[in-house]
């Protein structure tokens, strides 16, 4: 499909894609890392510093909405405020907060985050929770778009979607295998995703969800979506929409006993494929 490609592209640097055009002259800074971006692409050399792109609205059914593709966006919150506010771990809340990046230990992989209460006169971890963001992954590629960005070009030839199923099968897959660490330490894992994602993989896996202050809750989803930037016109802030609290048993049934597809339908795939 051609299409203008600033309706592809929302994020470039954080700022609307039509004032980012030369993303290279900014040194390709990010502004939620304080660094050089970290995003790369299989079609382009050196960074892909797209933040957000716009999906749907291609259909009188469709609205367009602007999809986080990045998970280094969710730096631009508050996020330690929010989860000593929302969803701290039972206990006192920490009266001395910090922040670890990129925290791994054997047979646990990395976490992406984790606050830490931590003694000021020991030195020692009194208590933390451990945060995991999460962007939504893309089937195709939008990278025509962002070429087309830089170009001006008025119309692009571009063809991508959401791909819901891949993360369904990371993500939660991640989050059961850490939250049972988490689970038997007593404390807290912390999904941060954007609001769309996160309904999407609770219609594909009907996790209970419970209050986040409900003891014996040890996966806790942050849920941010976009909204319009009340100091720049055409720009976007994520905001806290709601905060939802699972048990990690019921992630781990509810993602083990999903609908069994037709036996049936099977059998005539199974058909339909013999060797002639």
């Amino acid at each position: 499909m051609r299409i203008d490609p600033l309706k592809v592209v929302g994020e470039i640097l954080g700022e609307p894609a039509a004032e980012m055009r030369n993303p290279v002259n900014a040194d390709y800074q990010c502004p939620f890392l304080n660094s050089t971006c970290t995003k790369t692409s299989h079609w382009i050399d050196g960074p892909f510093p797209v933040c957000t792109v716009h999906y749907g609205g291609r259909t009188k059914a469709t609205t367009s909405r602007p999809m986080c593709v990045c998970p280094n966006r969710f730096y631009s919150i508050d996020l330690m405020g929010d989860i000593i506010k929302h969803c701290w771990p039972p206990g006192p809340p920490p009266t001395n907060p910090h922040i670890a990046h990129e925290v791994k230990m054997a047979d646990f992989g990395n976490v992406d985050m984790v606050i830490a209460d931590i003694d000021e006169v020991s030195g020692n971890v009194k208590a933390f929770a451990s945060v995991e963001l999460q962007a939504v992954d893309i089937t195709g590629s939008y990278e025509p778009a962002y070429q087309g960005v830089l170009n001006s070009s008025p119309e692009v030839l571009v063809s991508y979607g959401m791909n819901w199923k891949n993360v369904r099968k990371r993500f939660i897959l991640q989050l059961i295998d850490k939250g049972i660490y988490h689970y038997h330490w007593g404390t807290r894992i912390i999904a941060v995703v954007q609001t769309p994602l996160y309904e999407n993989l609770h219609r594909a896996i009907q996790w209970e969800e419970l209050p986040p202050d409900r003891g014996g809750n040890t996966v806790i989803f942050m849920l941010y979506d976009y909204r319009p930037d009340p100091d720049r016109p055409g720009a976007y802030v994520l905001g806290l929409d709601r905060v939802v609290g699972t048990s990690h048993s019921s992630l781990m049934t509810a993602s083990l006993y999903q609908p069994v597809p037709s036996k049936e339908v099977f059998h005539q795939k199974i058909l339909a494929n013999l060797e002639r």
